[in-house]
């Protein structure tokens, strides 16, 4: 599968942005979905996934209550809505999918595909 994402940019703290990622190449409904960040001199980082259905959904702790991942089957997309930013999630974003669909993973090496990164840059 072939992930591209988009949807990034400057925002001030406190502001939203929409990442999308639309995939092609293979049944995207098999995949579960994650997304991923690296701020510079970081780890890349797990932010959140979704299982295969749209059921599940898992969080890193510093985004709960502020991030909503969800995913359109029929249009191939995955998103990820982001309130009330701040600094700290200045990062570039990732896409993945994971085949490993029995289990909702957190961590990156769970992912076998990803796509090419969106800048996140929240400003004060």
């Amino acid at each position: 599968v072939q992930l591209q994402a988009s949807g990034g940019g400057l925002v001030q703290a406190g502001g939203s942005l929409r990442l999308s990622c639309t995939a092609s190449g293979s049944t995207f409904s098999r995949y579960n979905m994650g997304w991923f960040r690296q701020a510079p001199g970081k780890e890349r980082e797990f932010v959140a996934a979704i299982h295969w259905s749209g059921d599940s959904t898992r969080y890193v702790d510093s985004v709960k209550g502020r991030f909503l991942i969800s995913r359109d089957n029929a249009k191939n997309t995955l998103y990820l809505q982001m309130n009330t930013l701040t600094l700290e999630d200045t990062a570039v974003y990732y896409c993945a999918a994971s085949s490993q669909i029995w289990v909702l993973l957190t961590t990156a090496g769970g992912y076998g595909y990803w796509g090419q990164g969106t800048q996140v840059t929240v400003s004060s």
